[in-house]
């Protein structure tokens, strides 16, 4: 019945739908950023007496050094 001139949205609706997925997928990626850094962080993280344990367990240092290093930890 009518042609067809873009829609009923016009330029104004298609540039401000395209800022909307714009705006969405990049809150979207930086959500998923945000997620993976602190799973990152909480799988890195523990205490210092764990770190020791898996140092020695890797053989990066040995058991004189371990006790050291653990007696001075918990002397604090």
């Amino acid at each position: 019945m009518y042609p067809y001139y873009g829609g009923s949205m016009g330029w104004g609706g298609i540039v401000m739908m395209t800022l909307g997925m714009i705006v969405f997928w990049s809150t979207l990626g930086v959500v998923a950023i945000v997620l993976l850094r602190r799973a990152e962080a909480a799988r890195h993280d523990g205490s210092a007496l764990r770190i020791l344990q898996e140092r020695l367990a890797k053989g990066e240092i040995d058991t004189e050094e371990f006790d050291r290093v653990r007696k001075t930890m918990l002397a604090r």
